[in-house]
């Protein structure tokens, strides 16, 4: 990775729920301008669809805006991996960018399992609705032929925030190496779905992550008022921006959990040979272009249901209650987010809770975020400390319970995501280790008791 001396990175970060705009100090690492707005999904037209225009004038916007306070010389970009820009020939969408949360018809999902190519070729699961991008490509292309039809370019989602920025249009490994069903991690190319979909001269041409793409467009420079050329970078999936700060300075073996609206689990040095895709177990891409065994469930989703069913609780009191959680055998089960996880098919149910208190009700949620995270570190067989990252790095209960869980080191670290810092690395800056809370392992009365009958009642 070259070194570079930007003082200041503009990060893009579209996520599912939120989509923000973050300026890094390069010197600290830290967040220095945070602007951000919701990622709002259009419910009619052809399907429901992000509202691409409204997330380009906020991206526009904010950029402006930031522009003068507190200025950047750079831009990289992160969004999430289940989505895909199709272009027409003028470089405009040539149909709108689908809401991986959709769900198509029993048809068209049957149509497509047939034609996915098998788990020891892509190391993708199937996964529910269209959360792997071939299979939306496989729905557009179906059920609407002569929209598709105008199709001139296929881009990674990442990618197509680049192309508006710089006019490049390019994919890259991350983006298409994340479950969705498109890659080859051994061989390092197109799967066979790409041919059996008849879309290889569609795909748009294969860059680094760390590749500069070009500067901002001069009539977008002009509108954002730009003094001198800024670059742009060509972009990472989001989790794997949150993994690249730690493959640049951690030995392996290690793991990274790494929590947002989903909880993404890699395990760094890890192997791919006993990966369950049946139990949302795959491998990812990093930005070096290597296969990570890695494991997710909607952990952050699930949580944010949770904490607005149980409602405030100081965080102290929630942790004083989890040995009266573990004595009375309150559990809850997965799962609150269904289609995906170590546990599919499962629907959520409470044990023991009628008289839990809101501090217990809290606890035992936390208690079973810890275990869905164990059980999804097991599956990928991750080895090593265990490194936290994103909103669950400041939940104490949960990194405690991790911890005694595991019987391993973990390191939280807080902030509201690390994937703003590793898109940053893109652009060569040198990594700045953050502020970090160890939480080593403890023994909890109990708890190794309770592990065994959680997994008994979800068995």
């Amino acid at each position: 990775m070259t070194t570079t001396s930007y003082r200041r990175i503009a990060v893009l970060d579209i996520g599912k729920t939120n989509a923000k705009v973050v300026v890094l100090d390069s010197g600290t690492g830290a967040e220095i301008a945070v602007l951000k707005r919701p990622n709002i999904t259009i419910k009619t037209g052809p399907y429901p669809h992000y509202d691409i225009e409204a997330l380009w004038s906020f991206a526009l916007d904010a950029l402006k805006s930031l522009a003068r306070e507190p200025g950047f010389d750079a831009i990289s970009i992160t969004t999430h991996g289940a989505a895909a820009a199709l272009l027409d020939r003028d470089g405009a969408l040539a149909m709108p960018v689908i809401d991986y949360e959709h769900e198509y018809p029993e048809a068209i999902r049957n149509a497509y399992t047939a034609l996915r190519p098998s788990f020891g070729e892509t190391f993708s699961p199937r996964l529910a609705m269209g959360l792997n991008v071939g299979a939306q490509l496989h729905y557009q292309k179906s059920a609407f032929p002569e929209d598709f039809a105008g199709v001139a370019t296929i881009l990674t989602y990442a990618q197509y925030w680049t192309a508006r920025l710089t006019g490049v249009a390019v994919n890259e490994l991350t983006s298409l190496g994340c479950h969705t069903d498109l890659w080859n991690p051994k061989t390092s190319d197109y799967s066979s779905l790409v041919d059996k979909l008849g879309i290889r001269d569609l795909m748009a041409p294969i860059r680094s992550a760390f590749d500069a793409l070009g500067p901002v467009l001069p009539e977008i420079a002009a509108e954002l008022g730009l003094s001198a050329p800024v670059p742009v970078y060509c972009g990472i999936h989001d989790s794997n921006a949150s993994l690249l700060p730690h493959l640049v300075h951690r030995e392996a073996p290690f793991a990274v959990v790494s929590t947002g609206t989903w909880v993404i689990n890699f395990g760094v040095g890890g192997d791919l040979d006993h990966l369950d895709p049946g139990r949302d177990a795959l491998a990812n891409v990093d930005a070096y272009g290597r296969a990570v065994p890695s494991s997710r469930f909607m952990g952050g989703r699930e949580f944010e249901i949770l904490s607005a069913e149980i409602g405030p609780v100081d965080e102290t009191a929630a942790q004083a209650a989890i040995g009266a959680v573990i004595d009375k055998g309150i559990m809850l089960l997965a799962n609150i987010a269904s289609g995906s996880g170590p546990f599919p098919g499962k629907a959520s149910r409470w044990i023991n809770a009628q008289e839990a208190s809101r501090e217990e009700r809290f606890a035992a949620a936390c208690l079973y975020l810890a275990l869905m995270t164990d059980a999804c570190l097991g599956l990928i067989g991750a080895k090593g400390p265990i490194v936290v990252e994103g909103p669950f790095a400041l939940n104490g209960a949960y990194l405690k319970l991790l911890a005694a869980l595991t019987g391993r080191d973990v390191m939280a670290l807080p902030g509201s995501t690390g994937t703003s810092q590793g898109a940053a690395l893109l652009t060569g800056i040198r990594p700045v280790s953050g502020a970090e809370t160890h939480v080593p392992p403890t023994d909890i009365t109990g708890l190794k008791a309770y592990r065994d009958r959680w997994f008994a009642a979800m068995a």
